[in-house]
């Protein structure tokens, strides 16, 4: 009996798929065989890889590829591109480069890429850029992602580190077998658990939430949203008011406080710095004690529901999960260190099903079990220059060369930049106060950036490379946070003269004679052959056996074995802290951290504490809604938002704007009216959803519609960071504050202008004969 070959793979950040290849295109995406709940945008790119928002050549916008002067930098996004060939681009290209490192250094470039452009090891255009950038000389880069910049940053001072417990969340079965209390700061979302850094083999979130919920275990969702929460679950909703989840913990705290239930055994062995936190907590200093009716007046629920939370708590086995989201408001820094603060009140950190979680299904790998091995990457190289930001500056960088900033205690200063490359990222999706950013936009001479497809980062450059998407190139699919290790196929030719973005920089880097520093002298398959070995090596030292390269090229996966024991944060340290003391200036849990009491920052000092956010329901009467623009449910950030899958959740084309049914009758509104969403910063238009599930004064609409500015700036198609402020969160963490957002929504009552989000540019091309340009 023949037997029938499997189907190709491709592994992606939300999931794995096997294909069905005909006539030289991609037909059908199936789910992996091994994944339990497969994420249904992956196929939603069959509807877009070869359609009319692919970038078939190098295009160079006009007024710039003229020369006029000023390249008429008001005009990104406004004009027409020119098709160019590739040995035109490349000499453009490096050209720019050499101009701008000759005349202003290489400070004056900046290398963003901050995105989730490919699963794939080697194929990652964050490390091809930067790896180029630095064979040049050097860039400025950024730091820390937008997804929790705050805790990035404040967590060291607390744990000695972020990532390592990040990666080492207590393990789902751990919390099914022994948690019996699960208090869920900003809840659970599922959507968000779709996806994860470096490809999903299999979807765990779930499983292992339904799971928690048939164990019996008591499950509270604090959060304004109650579909923060799996229904299934049952879970007690406890619907705080936005930005106030430290006002509540306070009131936490206090109960445990004065009710005797405070662990002091535990705090005194483990921690440093309570006795600091304490006079804070009881009203010493401001003459406030943070009682529950203290917290009950800033977050809107009752002061008993806290005093009985505080003592259920108390009583019971209890897990604090804080969702990544609750670092993306005003003081985003807090609500960690002050769940810290409440975990280790409650003594149970270390323990079976005890302590505190860095947000549960904030990705896919949060709470999994498997073996991390740390896998070999493209070498990116050393980045001479010293010049970066905190990674949601950026529209400060642009406005404000030689300004000075804090950050981490440190004080730096903006360098001025000529020359902006993106590769696998979208600064038009996930940054905020948009119409701020685009006068930004207008400053540096030139932007270059590798994309595949029309959204906005690419109209709005001046000089777009064309590149490929993952199902055009062959990769292998390696991450320190899943147990799947996939060869992923080349399913298709490139689209058109789309180029591998290895490809594109091998050949500016031979252009400006450092092509040998940049390849080494070595092939896409070569690197990845070596990638993969070097991973294997890697493994082998820690105990972990994987198949040889070509081994796993004919099978297409491997699943690493699980590891014996459960995972349980903090547990060694728990053990013994003298022989396993945390990173920290003390060795233990810093709830008081003297380094950063001694930055001098107002707006974060040395212990946890409610500060009042610059904008929240508590201190604005001119717009009286409170905006939650989270992540969406049909596309990764703003990936594929011209698929099918993400058309599927807009309403009237644009995005769903949720609100309660109390609010939309205060405004006359029901589903479907198309609305425009307001604030001194921006507007925009979207669809409204008429939604229980909300809190009343709260709305969400999720980030991720590509911005689509008509004349006056009014997105067209629904982005809410046309409405978001750029404010960092601290000087500490010079985060993204987003969540502190009000706004106001009325019904939109002209001619609703038509969404060209999803229309490529003008483009103009040689004509058959060369003579002139004709219009596309």
């Amino acid at each position: 009996m023949v037997k029938t070959p499997a189907l190709p793979l491709t592994s992606t950040h939300w999931g794995t798929y096997r294909a069905k290849v005909a006539n030289g295109r991609v037909q059908e995406l199936l789910p992996f065989e091994h994944d339990q709940d497969p994420s249904p945008i992956g196929p939603g790119i069959l509807d877009v890889q070869h359609g009319p928002m692919r970038i078939d050549m190098p295009m160079i916008r006009k007024s710039w590829l003229e020369g006029k002067a000023g390249h008429s930098t008001d005009l990104r996004g406004r004009e027409p591109f020119v098709a160019v060939s590739w040995a035109d681009a490349n000499r453009l290209v490096a050209d720019e480069l050499t101009r701008v490192r000759r005349d202003f250094g290489n400070q004056a470039i900046y290398g963003g890429s901050y995105g989730w452009a490919s699963a794939g090891r080697f194929h990652h255009a964050q490390s091809q850029l930067k790896r180029f950038l630095n064979c040049i000389g050097g860039f400025t880069s950024s730091k820390f992602t937008y997804s929790f910049a705050a805790a990035e940053a404040m967590v060291p001072h607390i744990l000695g580190s972020f990532r390592a417990y990040l990666d080492t969340c207590t393990s789902w079965e751990v919390i099914r077998d022994h948690t019996q209390l699960f208090v869920c700061f900003g809840g659970v979302p599922l959507k968000n658990g779709q996806i994860s850094q470096g490809g999903t083999g299999c979807h765990i979130q779930r499983e292992a939430l339904l799971a928690a919920g048939s164990a019996g275990i008591e499950i509270i969702n604090v959060s304004p949203i109650k579909s923060d929460m799996l229904e299934d679950v049952d879970a007690e909703w406890v619907p705080l008011r936005p930005n106030t989840d430290v006002a509540m913990m306070l009131g936490l705290a206090h109960t445990l406080q004065i009710e005797g239930l405070t662990d002091q055994a535990f705090l005194d062995r483990y921690t440093q710095g309570f006795e600091a936190f304490l006079p804070y907590l009881m009203g010493e200093p401001d003459g406030i004690a943070k009682t529950a009716d203290w917290a009950a007046k800033i977050c809107e629920i009752p002061a008993e529901t806290i005093r009985a939370l505080a003592r259920r708590m108390a009583a019971q086995r209890t897990m604090i999960s804080l969702s990544w989201s609750l670092t993306r408001q005003d003081h985003g820094e807090q609500p960690f260190w002050m769940g810290i603060t409440l975990a280790s009140m409650l003594g149970q950190i270390g323990l079976l099903g005890g302590g505190f979680g860095f947000g549960y299904s904030a990705m896919n790998y949060i709470g999994g079990k498997f073996k991390s091995i740390s896998g070999a990457s493209l070498p990116q190289g050393k980045n001479p220059i010293e010049n970066f930001i905190p990674v949601a500056r950026i529209t400060d960088l642009l406005l404000n060369p030689g300004r000075p900033f804090d950050f981490d205690g440190v004080e730096y200063t903006y360098p001025d930049i000529k020359l902006v490359w993106w590769a696998g990222g979208n600064p038009f999706h996930h940054h905020q106060d948009l119409n701020l950013m685009m006068q930004a936009w207008q400053r540096p001479d030139t932007i270059i950036v590798n994309e595949w497809c029309w959204n906005s980062l690419a109209k709005h450059a001046d000089i777009v490379l064309p590149c490929t998407t993952p199902m055009e190139r062959a990769d292998i699919a390696i991450t320190p946070r899943d147990p799947y290790v996939v060869a992923m196929a080349k399913l298709t030719e490139p689209f058109a003269q789309a180029r591998d973005d290895y490809e594109i920089f091998a050949n500016i880097a031979e252009a400006m004679g450092v092509a040998e520093a940049f390849t080494e002298g070595r092939s896409a398959a070569d690197w990845q052959r070596q990638i993969y070995e070097q991973t294997i090596t890697r493994a082998y030292q820690d105990g972990v056996e994987m198949p040889e390269y070509d081994r796993i090229l004919d099978k297409g996966w491997f699943k690493l074995a699980e590891p014996a024991h459960p995972t349980v944060m903090l547990e060694d340290f728990r053990a013994d802290p003298a022989a396993n003391p945390l990173t920290t200036p003390s060795g233990k849990i810093e709830i008081f951290s003297k380094t950063v009491a001694d930055f001098g920052y107002a707006d974060c000092p040395g212990h946890p504490l409610w500060q009042e956010p610059y904008e929240w329901l508590g201190n604005r009467a001119d717009y009286p809604l409170h905006l939650i623009s989270n992540q969406p449910k049909g596309k990764l950030h703003s990936q594929l938002d011209h698929g099918s899958v993400s058309k599927a959740h807009k309403v009237g084309g644009r995005e769903p704007l949720h609100m309660h049914p109390e609010d939309a009758d205060m405004r006359g509104l029901k589903t479907g009216d198309l609305v425009r969403a307001f604030n001194d910063r921006g507007a925009c238009l979207a669809g409204i959803v008429v939604d229980p599930t909300m809190r009343p004064a709260v709305v969400q609409m999720s980030t991720g519609a590509w911005y689509d500015p008509d004349e006056t700036g009014l997105c067209k198609h629904g982005n809410p960071n046309v409405l978001t402020r750029d404010k960092g969160t601290s000087k500490l963490g010079q985060g993204p504050s987003a969540h502190s957002c009000l706004i106001e929504v009325e019904l939109f009552t002209g001619s609703a202008p038509s969404v060209t989000a999803h229309a490529p540019p003008t483009i103009l091309r040689p004509s058959p004969d060369n003579d002139r340009m004709e219009k596309t």
